[in-house]
């Protein structure tokens, strides 16, 4: 006889006795949920995955050519190993519900308990659907930071400092400002998608890991600018690329934010798609004024960082001033990329000035437009939240300039801290030999270089009539591309 089916569950247990939320096989834990909430979630957490693989493709074409394909490799790296890290206690650390004064505990490592019970981001969704979201949130934030080690950091040293920072800068800083007890959530802080801990935390912690890295090596004097080395993108294609995948990726980041589906996550996706806008076209508007000419690079620059400044503000803003948000933030990055160079600091991706100073931005025009319908737009918010300056809520600002001060204090830091301890370990010493970086750390490091730089390069590796050739690189060191082939030329 088939045993019955199993009850729908009409209410939740107290967490501290069932903290899966109920027994599978007696009750059904789907009953209290919204299939379309559990659709939104599941599909945006499979859209944002694909965000670090992009930052992969946009730094490779912003290397020269040399490096490309390490930036791809540490794409890879970013999506196994943080997500195994985040698997085993990167949720834990800042999704727990029982939680210490300063970091949740490790109640739910390795996943453990992590099933049916509401989530602390919104009651509307389980906790394991929080936890597939928030993977790609972590993912994404490590390879914005992997671009840091720019053509002169050693692999093995960056590989352990990224999974060194995911643990004490991104969760520490994710628990302050996502977790109910952190005490900027407790403050009031308003950070819709992860201003602080992902774009402010990985700009601060590149522009720490490029100083204690120094400049790259320029022996020929090819650096188009006087002060600090500076090469051209050796791929604006895959810039372009890499951008448009980032775009398309982060409708869901901000969109599912609100964990749940409703009028308030079109609304984010309205506001992202706006300020990407904004950013691109004043970008290229500045490009113009100063350089009389547009660029690739340049455009795809002012869609990021419209992308980075509403991403705290894409849940609290009104979609009429989403385009100034993001044109505002792309105006203050590109002064910091113009003027870098007054630091002396060589952080070639610009990473500092796009998500860091772009954050910060963000972060404040948050405070002074949040309007206090649009998170009531989530049908569960109401009057909770009291907007920023717009509504008269002037101590908001104060808050923002808290918190995006605390994670950049933070993060900057903790990261010279952490890399000048792994530069004191035996064997992983953070910078590359001359030799390796004059060559390129494609050719240190991967054993398929050759084939796959020609087609970064726009050649397939094989072409038909096209062998390896050997033609002067950028640095002066020999790279392989593919040359076409007379029918008279012998083959061994």
């Amino acid at each position: 006889m088939a045993d019955p089916a199993p009850t729908p569950i009409v209410e939740w247990p107290d967490y501290n006795k069932v903290p899966t939320g109920g027994d599978p096989f007696t009750q059904d834990l789907n009953a209290l949920y919204d299939k379309g909430d559990l659709c939104w979630l599941l599909v945006c957490s499979c859209l944002c995955w694909q965000i670090t693989p992009a930052i992969g493709f946009l730094y490779a074409g912003m290397h020269r050519r040399k490096a490309a394909l390490t930036m791809i490799f540490q794409s890879l790296f970013c999506a196994c190993a943080c997500g195994i890290q985040f698997w085993i206690y990167g949720y834990s650390l800042y999704q727990s519900h029982t939680t210490g004064p300063f970091l949740g505990d490790m109640s739910l490592a390795a996943l453990h308990n992590v099933l049916a019970y509401p989530s602390l981001a919104n009651t509307d969704i389980p906790d394991i659907l929080y936890a597939c979201f928030g993977f790609t949130f972590v993912t994404a934030t490590a390879m914005i930071l992997a671009g840091a080690m720019l053509e002169r950091g050693r692999l093995w040293p960056s590989m352990l400092f990224l999974l060194c920072w995911t643990t004490f800068v991104y969760y520490i800083l994710a628990y302050f400002e996502w977790n109910p007890n952190g005490w900027l959530y407790k403050l009031g802080v308003y950070d819709f998608a992860g201003s602080g801990p992902v774009h402010i935390a990985s700009g601060f912690s590149a522009l720490a890991w490029s100083l204690m890295l120094g400049a790259r090596k320029d022996p020929h004097g090819e650096s188009i600018h006087h002060n600090i080395p500076h090469f051209r993108p050796h791929n604006p294609f895959l810039v372009g690329l890499g951008t448009i995948l980032i775009w398309f990726g982060w409708f869901a980041f901000n969109g599912a934010s609100t964990a749940n589906l409703s009028i308030r996550s079109i609304y984010v996706v309205v506001n992202t798609n706006l300020a990407a806008c904004g950013g691109g076209i004043a970008w290229v508007i500045l490009e113009y004024m100063f350089n009389k000419k547009f660029s690739i690079l340049g455009f795809c620059s002012g869609i990021i960082s419209g992308l980075v400044g509403i991403t705290p503000a894409a849940g609290y803003v009104p979609v009429y001033v989403a385009s100034l948000v993001g044109a505002l933030t792309s105006v203050s990055s590109f002064f910091a990329t113009k003027y870098k160079y007054l630091i002396g600091i060589d952080e070639g991706l610009d990473i500092f000035a796009i998500h860091g100073v772009g954050g910060l931005v963000g972060d404040l025009l948050t405070g002074f437009f949040a309007a206090s319908f649009v998170p009531a737009l989530d049908g569960k918010s109401g009057n909770t939240y009291s907007g920023g300056w717009w509504n008269h809520h002037w101590k908001q600002m104060g808050y923002q300039l808290a918190a995006a001060t605390t994670c950049a204090a933070w993060s900057f830091v903790i990261s010279l801290i952490l890399l000048f301890i792994i530069s004191h370990i035996p064997g992983m010493h953070l910078r590359a030999s001359e030799e390796d970086e004059l060559k390129g750390l494609d050719f240190k490091y991967l054993n398929d270089v050759e084939g796959d730089t020609m087609v970064l390069h726009g050649l397939g590796a094989a072409t038909p009539g096209m062998v390896s050739g050997m033609v002067s690189g950028n640095s002066g060191s020999k790279e392989e591309v593919g040359v076409p082939v007379s029918s008279d030329v012998k083959r061994d």
